[in-house]
């Protein structure tokens, strides 16, 4: 039974230690950049799975991962003046619309490869997130030198 209020060290540290317990927690500004990195580094393998053709268990998820990921990760740069939940949202939504338009259009092409989709994603949303990252800049006020 758990006892509510109390702050006594817990039975199992000797004299002397510190209680893991005691110690600071993690706050969600702690969290949010280690999810990113690992979100990047999930996408990334994902990617390179699928690119260099290598035959693994994890293959699909990371890949389908980095589908969704890449092009939804471009289009946030473009929706910044949306407070999170809608901004997550709306780039989801986006992801999907870039891939359910990149694969039709290899399709009627008659250009389709799973490697060849993962290149034209990436291909798309690095043309989105630096669209954002190039607009950002020119809208920024030049500084003056006197």
């Amino acid at each position: 039974m758990q006892t509510i209020g109390m702050n006594s060290p817990s039975a199992s540290t000797a004299p002397g230690e510190r209680d893991p317990d005691s110690g600071p927690r993690p706050t969600e500004a702690d969290l949010g950049p280690l999810l990113a990195g690992a979100a990047v580094a999930a996408g990334a393998a994902g990617a390179a799975l699928a690119l260099l053709d290598l035959s693994t268990p994890v293959r699909a998820p990371l890949t389908l991962f980095f589908l969704l990921a890449a092009p939804g990760f471009a289009f946030s740069f473009w929706l910044r003046g949306l407070e999170a939940r809608g901004r997550a949202v709306a780039a989801a939504c986006a992801a999907l619309v870039v891939n359910l338009l990149v694969a039709p259009a290899m399709l009627a092409l008659h250009v389709w490869s799973v490697r060849g989709g993962v290149a034209a994603v990436a291909g798309v949303s690095a043309a989105i997130f630096l669209s954002a990252l190039a607009r950002r800049q020119r809208h920024r006020a030049p500084m003056r030198r006197t």
